[in-house]
């Protein structure tokens, strides 16, 4: 992205995108070097932090100037009311996010290295209880967006009839396919782009990757199967777009990083606010390079995602 895209607040219209994934409270323990099993080790430092992939990504992009709406659900507990309120402070529409009277709000606890590497483990909680109806009391917010932002930490049926929503209707979906889970050649036709990390590339393609060639045998085979647009994260490395006309590495963006847990979902979440507003992809893969460079640089997921003035800031002190 060169000098002449920026800043994003030029003239800004705010872009209408739906985020259909879940909620979580994160807690995370900063520690020297992650255990290895059977081991304990002492932490550092402690925080409680709102996170979940939906609640990440949607806060991502409302933080970034867009008009977003949340689709999931959190438990009729303390800890989903204080979810629905931190994410409705950004700005969020939360009217589809539902109170579920069954079970508990999903939880995640996170280990982070002094390297900034982490370990996660999820109970999903109220999250695994999402169902097609959800989507259908959100039909109208879906198809009104410009963009659709959807993971894999709800039930796959939910997300597949979120998808036909949106396809349906020409709006374009990005499928973040966290965790990594089978999904089917049907589902992948109608997704718009794709954002697996090299784990999740590796799952949905069969092919092992180390280096960028074998990143792009199995971005070449996740196009075989139907996606219009691959962009596979590389950490560090920046990430490859794959598209019908070839393959392009855009460079990561060096930074000191401290904790990235929520790097993955400023990426996604940046990704969707530069393609609805009408940016060609490399350009938005370079964007979301940034956002999740930047976020990087902080502890937490929600509270470290970058606001638009810091995120142009950033990238223009680096240019």
């Amino acid at each position: 992205m060169n000098g002449r895209d920026l800043p994003f607040s030029q003239g800004w219209i705010a872009p209408k995108i739906a985020v259909v994934g879940s909620l979580h409270m994160d807690f995370i323990i900063k520690v020297e070097t992650i255990p290895r099993v059977g081991e304990t080790v002492l932490g550092s430092a402690f925080k409680r932090s709102p996170g979940g992939k939906g609640g990440n990504q949607a806060v991502a992009a409302a933080k970034l100037g867009a008009d977003v709406v949340l689709i999931g659900r959190v438990g009729a507990d303390a800890v989903g009311r204080e979810l629905i309120e931190e994410v409705k402070a950004q700005g969020i529409d939360v009217a589809y996010v539902l109170e579920d009277e069954g079970t508990y709000t999903g939880l995640a606890l996170i280990l982070v290295d002094e390297e900034g590497g982490n370990i996660i483990a999820v109970a999903s909680g109220a999250d695994m209880n999402g169902c097609t109806g959800d989507i259908k009391r959100a039909e109208e917010a879906i198809t009104a967006s410009k963009v659709l932002l959807t993971q894999l930490e709800i039930p796959l049926p939910v997300v597949e009839y979120a998808v036909d929503v949106a396809y349906g209707e020409g709006v374009r979906v990005i499928l973040n396919p966290a965790p990594a889970h089978d999904l089917s050649n049907d589902l992948l036709k109608k997704v718009y782009l794709l954002t697996p990390n090299e784990t999740e590339a590796e799952f949905l393609s069969g092919i092992r990757i180390r280096g960028l060639p074998t990143a792009e045998m199995a971005a070449e085979r996740l196009l075989a199967r139907g996606v219009d647009n691959v962009v596979l994260t590389l950490g560090r490395e920046g990430a490859l777009i794959a598209t019908k006309d070839g393959m392009v590495h855009v460079k990561g963006v060096d930074v000191q990083a401290v904790d990235t847990t929520g790097a993955g979902d400023a990426f996604c979440g940046a990704l969707a606010v530069a393609i609805a507003t009408g940016k060609d992809l490399r350009d938005a893969v370079t964007y979301a390079n940034y956002a999740g460079a930047l976020t990087t640089t902080k502890i937490g997921a929600q509270e470290a995602l970058p606001t638009r003035e810091d995120l142009e800031r950033f990238m223009k002190n680096r240019q």
